[in-house]
C-alpha cells in the first residue's frame, strides 16, 4: 500500500505553574475513523479518554516530555519545542515497523514526511514542515496529537497528586487556578513548581 507520511505535532501544558510540558507526533492509520477527532480541549474528559487507546492501537505515534527544572533553564516555548522534536524522532524510529505491520510501503526515506506543528513556531525536526495557528482544530493528525499529549500529561499530574498532596494537581492538572496559587502560597513550591514562573503575574491573567 502506498500512503502519503503526514504528521500532526502538538503540546500541552505551556501555561501550568507546574509539572512538565508534554508533546506528541502522531502519523495517522489510513483507515482511522477521523470523523471521531477534534481539538482535544473541545472534547470532554470521557471522549479523550475513549479516543487515546484508540489512536495508540491504530496509529504510529511517540509522546515526550520536557521536565518543570529544564523549562525553568531554557523557557517554556523552547522546552515545547524540544518536546515536539523529541516526540518526532522517537515517532520515526517507530516508523519502518508500524508500515510493515500494516502493509504499508515506505517510499524514500523519513526526509519525505510532511508535518504540521500546532502553534506559530516551527521545532527543528528532519522533514518538511510547517506550523499553523489552531491546526489541531483543523488537521485531524494534529488532532489526535493534542489528544494524546493533554491526556497522558494528566494521567501524570495525577499521579504527582498522590506524590505531592496539598496543591490539587488531581483537579488542575498545575495551571494557574486560584487555588494552585493559595497553594503555593501557603505550603511553599512542590518539587515540581516551575520556579521561572510569575505565580502572582499568572494569577491575574486568569481574572
Amino acid at each position: 500500500m502506498n500512503f502519503n507520511f503526514f504528521a500532526g505535532l502538538d503540546e500541552a501544558g505551556r501555561g501550568p505553574l507546574a509539572g512538565p510540558v508534554s508533546a506528541a507526533c502522531v502519523i495517522l492509520s489510513p483507515d482511522f475513523p477521523v470523523e471521531l477527532l477534534n481539538d482535544s480541549k473541545k472534547l470532554t474528559e470521557k471522549k479523550r479518554e475513549k479516543l487515546l487507546p484508540l489512536i495508540k492501537e491504530k496509529c504510529c505515534w511517540c509522546l515526550a516530555f520536557v521536565e518543570h527544572d529544564e523549562i525553568d533553564r531554557i523557557n517554556i516555548l523552547q522546552a515545547s519545542l524540544k518536546a515536539m522534536k523529541l516526540a518526532y524522532e522517537g515517532m520515526v524510529k517507530k516508523l519502518p515497523e508500524w508500515c510493515r505491520a500494516n502493509g504499508i510501503e515506505m517510499i524514500g526515506d523519513v526526509k519525505n514526511i510532511e508535518a504540521m506543528a500546532d502553534g506559530t513556531f516551527i521545532p527543528d525536526i528532519d522533514c518538511n514542515v510547517k506550523c499553523e495557528p489552531k491546526a489541531d482544530g483543523n488537521y485531524p493528525a494534529v488532532m489526535a496529537a493534542s489528544i494524546i499529549a493533554k491526556v497522558e500529561r494528566d494521567h501524570l499530574m495525577i499521579q504527582y497528586d498522590e506524590k505531592y498532596p496539598g496543591y490539587g494537581y488531581a483537579k488542575h492538572k498545575g495551571y494557574p487556578t486560584a487555588a494552585h496559587v493559595e497553594a503555593i502560597r501557603s505550603l511553599g513550591p512542590s518539587p515540581i513548581q516551575r520556579l521561572s514562573f510569575d505565580w502572582n503575574k499568572e494569577k491575574k491573567k486568569k481574572k
